[in-house]
């Protein structure tokens, strides 16, 4: 039986693990590894919003809607739902790889609602970019 999330330090062997993976994926990691070029502070920086999230430890300092605007400004709205749903499927995949309980199933639910946000607000962003 494998535990719940319970802390920081779990969370970030999840942050840790899902973007190994995504890194290493030819068909989204270079949406990341095309930008990020320190990825210790960015998976610092997402640990922290993890934990924020789940915890409500406020750690994190950001605007995720706006960084995302601009990273799909970036590569021409070519980011299309397909992505986010590679995105989402490697997040359930080392979340159930890891760990069960509830706090897991938080975390799947926020980041399925999350990238749905994120992608719509995207989405309307283009048509006031262009």
């Amino acid at each position: 039986m494998k535990k719940d999330i319970q802390n920081r330090a779990d969370i970030s062997v999840l942050v840790h693990q899902f973007y190994d993976q995504i890194r290493a994926d030819e068909e989204i990691g270079p949406y990341f590894n095309e930008l990020i070029s320190d990825w210790d502070s960015h998976l610092e920086k997402l640990t922290d919003f993890w934990e924020t999230n789940l915890f409500g430890i406020r750690k994190y300092k950001g605007n995720p809607i706006a960084v995302h605007n601009k990273v799909d400004k970036h590569f021409q709205g070519k980011i299309t739902p397909y992505e986010f749903g590679i995105w989402l499927n490697y997040w359930f995949q080392t979340l159930d790889s890891l760990y069960e309980g509830e706090n897991t199933t938080i975390l799947k639910n926020r980041a399925r609602r999350m990238g749905g946000n994120i992608y719509l607000n995207m989405f309307r962003n283009r048509s006031v970019s262009v």
